[in-house]
């Protein structure tokens, strides 16, 4: 009776510790992803050259802009001190490419000379 009972809640918790830990690292297909920056500028007249020209490669990516530097409301905590950009692209996979692309790491030594930042890629949730 033991072993009819171990084998199931074996497999029972196999499920449970391992299925969420999947779900929470494996993007859907299909989620949108988002890159979220924080620019500090540091040289404005600099950093406007690259956003002029980081529009067209954003776009070529399947890239469009949610946020880019709007008013920031606190509401809780300190507010950022940085700029805040948000781009969504269609998939982790095509924001992964625009930051690899050639075109965007042309432009990418303008950004860094002209701005502190962080950037990361955050998954969005499937519809």
């Amino acid at each position: 009776m033991t072993r009819r009972l171990i084998a199931p809640l074996a497999a029972l918790a196999l499920l449970t510790f391992s299925a969420p830990a999947v779900a929470q690292t494996a993007p859907s297909a299909a989620a949108k992803a988002y890159i979220i920056n924080e620019i500090t500028v540091t040289d404005p007249a600099a950093y406007a050259d690259y956003v002029r020209q980081a529009p067209a490669v954003v776009e070529a990516f399947g890239g469009r802009y949610i946020v880019r530097a709007g008013a920031v409301t606190p509401m809780i905590g300190e507010p950022p001190t940085a700029r805040i950009v948000v781009v969504e692209f269609p998939s982790h996979q095509a924001a992964a490419n625009f930051l690899a692309s050639p075109e965007y790491q042309a432009i990418l030594p303008i950004r860094q000379a002209a701005s502190t930042s962080r950037a990361y890629i955050v998954d969005g949730v499937a519809p």
